[in-house]
Parts: structure tokens; C-alpha cells; sequence
């Protein structure tokens, strides 16, 4: 059982240090955080709409979502780098 915690507690302080990292990234490269911002909102919007823009409606969202995935290994690329 104190082998699970310790395994455990270990996964939560590196996920903990992997999450400050990007969030220093994303305050070094703001405009990358703004737009990151920006797609999600766009994302929200599209999903909520009572229409589906022409039929382009799911196309947009999965490219929010391929756009801000990109954007997040960016910044955590940067925060390997800067290590």
C-alpha cells in the first residue's frame, strides 16, 4: 500500500510541476495563451449554435481542436527547452 501512495504522490507532484511550467510558458508567450483562449471560445460557441454554419460547423471544431492541441505541446516544448 505505501508503494502505490509513493507512486502516487510522485505522479501528482510531477503533473503538478509539468502544469506550473506551462503556465509560466503561457505567461512568457501570451499571445499563444490568447489564442488558446480564443479557439476555446470559438469552440463553445460552435457547439452551442443552433446551426451548423453550412455544414462547416464540425470541421471548425476539430480544427479548434487539432489548433489548440498544437499550441499546448508548443508551450510545453518551450517549457522543456527552458529547463
Amino acid at each position: 500500500m505505501r508503494f502505490i501512495s509513493g507512486i502516487l504522490v510522485g505522479m501528482m507532484i510531477c503533473i503538478g510541476t509539468w502544469t506550473l511550467s506551462a503556465q509560466n510558458e503561457a505567461a512568457m508567450h501570451p499571445r499563444i495563451a490568447a489564442a488558446i483562449v480564443g479557439l476555446k471560445d470559438a469552440r463553445a460557441y460552435m457547439l452551442g449554435a443552433a446551426h451548423d454554419f453550412g455544414g462547416h460547423r464540425d470541421k471548425a471544431i476539430r480544427a479548434c481542436d487539432d489548433a489548440i492541441r498544437e499550441l499546448n505541446l508548443a508551450l510545453a516544448y518551450r517549457a522543456k527547452q527552458d529547463r
